[in-house]
């Protein structure tokens, strides 16, 4: 069996990665980032770290344009300021449906890319395609595409359509992101190389929603994020 892990070069997908790694073997699994115009390179530079670390091949795909007329806090192109207040504060507050750094139908999108993309790479039978979206992103409804529901009909939806070779796998669905640290550290995925927060500083801001989460996870183990004291060690 082969696998291709859609990498952002956070700690979600290093954990995938990881997993799918400790199970096939790194000749059976590739990498597949995605460059979506995002406010900074440091994901990327991640994504290639991670690949290098677990000695994957990885290919990147560039599909910024898509996304070129959305306004999200996440893109280059947006002119609004990040929120840094949780998921749950922002929605409440601008009574909305929706945070500032929600990327329309993004993981739609890279999921759909990453299918066709391990289609055409792999001949064997069945190919597994892992995703490392959580219960913590699906609270309150702060990323649609990040839910229970949205990640089965997708899965249909690509099984169907590839003639049932390529399954998605969400290891972490339905679980908190304290879990997805656990299982990492049992596994000794390099946490230091990841990055997860919204700037693109010398090192994690800890203060944006995303480097929030990744602290109170850290901290649910007993331990410090360990790529704080990587980035603030290296600069």
């Amino acid at each position: 069996m082969k696998a291709v892990v859609l990498s952002s070069g956070g700690l979600d997908s290093t954990t995938c990665l990881a997993m799918a790694v400790d199970k096939m073997g790194a000749e059976n699994v590739s990498a597949l980032s995605i460059f979506y115009g995002q406010r900074h390179a440091k994901e990327l530079e991640a994504a290639r770290n991670v690949a290098n670390f677990y000695n994957v091949a990885h290919y990147e795909f560039d599909a910024a344009e898509i996304f070129r007329h959305s306004n999200s806090a996440l893109l280059t192109s947006s002119t609004d300021k990040l929120d840094k207040t949780s998921y749950a504060a922002q929605m409440e507050k601008n009574c909305s449906t929706r945070i500032n750094t929600y990327v329309p139908f993004r993981n739609g999108l890279m999921l759909s890319m990453a299918a066709s993309f391990a289609d055409g790479l792999y001949d064997d039978p069945r190919v597994e395609l892992y995703i490392g979206v959580h219960s913590d992103d699906a609270i309150v409804n702060a990323y649609a595409d990040c839910g229970v529901n949205f990640v089965a009909a997708m899965s249909a939806a690509i099984r169907i359509g590839t003639y049932e070779k390529i399954r998605v796998v969400a290891p972490f669905l339905r679980q908190p992101k304290a879990a997805v640290v656990k299982v990492g550290l049992e596994l000794g995925v390099p946490y230091e190389l990841t990055w997860s927060c919204y700037e693109g500083g010398d090192k994690p801001c800890g203060e944006c929603a995303t480097c929030r989460d990744r602290a109170v996870a850290f901290a649910a183990n007993g331990i410090e994020d360990p790529a704080l004291s990587h980035f603030i060690n290296s600069h």
